[in-house]
């Protein structure tokens, strides 16, 4: 992935405004939240390394969906495991916290890094680290107020509130200042999901992307 590549990864999250992050409890849930988050029309996934074999499913996903669909690693907490992501193919880095090298071990590769902050200090260091995004965790701690303070001192960081996002407090947060948000399994209908009942789970999932 080139450079200009990287560039257009960071504008395809921003314009997505939604990036559903799967926290699921099998890799057979997640290939199916997966397929119906594409069909709902979804482009840009995160699968959390807390995901059971995360690293062969995101290697799987890259090579059967293509370059229409980007799929990110999350939870993504040191740099060995930042470099096992980036080798089965994960197009961006997701951490909740300041991980040292994990932006430029990303960038070296052509991909892209949202690094975790909360306070005023720690967003400006995932900043200066080389975040292409600064991933605002948790989000529910202080709510859309929270991000519109640090929106309000950081406007040129762009910020994804994630951690408690609902279709209830989305819009919130895109008022407050959010470049996008980041939405865990708010996204999912998981009584859906696992009773394979497709149709429901991407209505329900496409109610975030319409909004």
């Amino acid at each position: 992935m080139s450079g200009s590549s990287a560039e257009e990864l960071r504008a395809r999250l921003i314009a997505q405004r939604v990036v559903p992050v799967l926290r699921l409890a099998s890799a057979d849930e997640t290939r199916f939240a997966v397929d119906c988050l594409i069909e709902a029309g979804f482009g840009c996934i995160e699968l959390t390394l807390t995901t059971p074999g995360a690293m062969e499913l995101i290697a799987e996903l890259r090579a059967r969906l293509g370059a229409a669909t980007a799929i990110g690693a999350g939870t993504v907490l040191d740099l060995a495991s930042a470099e096992r992501c980036l080798a089965a193919g994960a197009e961006f880095l997701v951490s909740p916290c300041m991980v040292a090298g994990m932006a430029a071990r990303a960038h070296a590769a052509g991909r892209i890094a949202l690094i975790g902050g909360y306070t005023p200090s720690e967003v400006l260091a995932a900043s200066r680290e080389g975040a292409d995004v600064v991933k605002l965790f948790p989000a529910a701690s202080g709510g859309p107020a929270h991000l519109a303070a640090i929106h309000a001192v950081f406007p040129q960081i762009a910020l994804c509130p994630t951690g408690g996002v609902s279709l209830a407090n989305m819009k919130d947060y895109f008022t407050a200042g959010a470049a996008f948000v980041g939405v865990g399994n708010n996204i999912i209908d998981t009584a859906a999901l696992r009773a394979g009942e497709r149709a429901r789970v991407v209505e329900h999932a496409r109610k975030y992307f319409d909004a």
